[in-house]
């Protein structure tokens, strides 16, 4: 019966401390990001696709580090900007264990 009590004060003190700690911890990180409208997106790609086509053989060494440095930010601009949608390995596993179960 000793055993019985402890195990059931446990569960409860874990499940009190628990929510609490997510309910904490939620409220600080709500923070919504800009996206970049298409129109900027288009420009970045299409300035992309310029320096790609470049001929960059008459170019001296400056030159092509600073097209360099600039294909890096604009890459890094259209990863933070772009979004997409990322799973986890667990969601995924929840989707389709859940695709399978209604289908």
């Amino acid at each position: 019966m000793k055993r019985f009590n402890l195990i059931l004060m446990l569960a409860i003190a874990f499940t009190f401390f628990s929510s609490a700690l997510v309910l904490a911890g939620g409220k600080d990180k709500v923070e919504t990001k800009p996206k970049m409208p298409e129109a900027e997106m288009k420009i970045l790609v299409d300035r992309l696709e310029e320096i790609k086509t470049m001929d960059r053989s008459m170019m001296d060494r400056t030159e092509k580090k600073e097209l360099r440095s600039e294909v890096r930010e604009i890459n890094e601009e259209i990863k933070r900007d772009g979004g997409g949608v990322y799973l986890s390995i667990g969601a995924l596993l929840l989707v389709i264990i859940l695709l399978i179960l209604l289908l």
